[in-house]
């Protein structure tokens, strides 16, 4: 090889090194400049996912609509109702599965007591959806001192559709209920607490130990519902 081609060849190697080493240097430069990987806990997809966990406002929402945002007023229950009597009517069957407690023949009205009167129906969402609720705030409400029965008063169809559906709940669950069939007695009952056969069920009853209708709820019961109904039952502890 003469020596301009020996000269020609060190200097080639000359620049692939210096390439090289420039390129290797700009891998670790752009590593320093990333930010560390987050530590177990603080990355998103753990806030997002870990149970019970509420998501970040980020995730859900900009700072700026949720900074300072009121809290949703409660509901007006039972406002400007007047107190009337209790339903007299008959006409009601008392259906439980096998193994729950008996009802009585008939719901005891005004005998020192508060008795929370619910219309509901197998076939009704809202109405299984807030059984349980209802089954826990009777016994919140009980709790607090306050004397409070839940009667069931199924409206279904067929008296065997409501036995299924009581056969078919956990010892927790609804087991026993009232039932209610078509005709001129469940026009009655409706017609005592002042509402049209042909509304929407639920229907939440709430009378008094006096055996006074003080309020009448047509549609589903909220959770925020609850501190306006135990004010009205008289309980001291929301």
């Amino acid at each position: 090889m003469s020596p301009a081609s020996r000269s020609g060849a060190l200097r080639s190697a000359f620049v692939a090194f210096a390439l090289a080493a420039g390129l290797a240097g700009g891998c670790d430069t752009d590593k320093a400049d990333l930010p560390p990987p987050p530590m177990p806990g603080q990355g998103r997809s753990n806030a997002v996912t870990a149970p019970g966990a509420a998501a970040p406002a980020s995730a859900t929402a900009p700072a700026s609509a949720t900074a300072g945002a009121a809290p949703a007023a409660p509901r007006l229950l039972c406002a400007g109702q007047s107190p009337r009597p209790a339903p007299s009517a008959g006409g009601l069957t008392a259906v439980a599965a096998g193994g729950a407690e008996k009802l009585p023949a008939n719901i005891g009205f005004g005998v020192g007591k508060w008795v929370w009167v619910n219309f509901w129906a197998a076939w009704c969402k809202p109405c299984l959806e807030e059984m349980p609720r209802l089954l826990g705030w009777q016994q919140k409400l009980r709790a607090a001192g306050v004397l409070v029965d839940l009667a069931f008063i199924s409206i279904d169809d067929d008296e065997r559709q409501l036995s299924r559906f009581l056969e078919a709940q956990p010892g927790t669950g609804v087991r026993a209920s009232y039932w209610l069939p078509d005709g001129p007695q469940r026009a009655a009952w409706l017609r005592a607490l002042g509402v049209k056969e042909t509304t929407e069920l639920p229907i939440h009853a709430l009378a008094a130990p006096s055996g006074q209708v003080t309020c009448v709820i047509q549609g589903a019961v909220e959770d925020s519902d609850y501190p306006t109904i135990a004010a009205l039952l008289g309980s001291k502890k929301q």
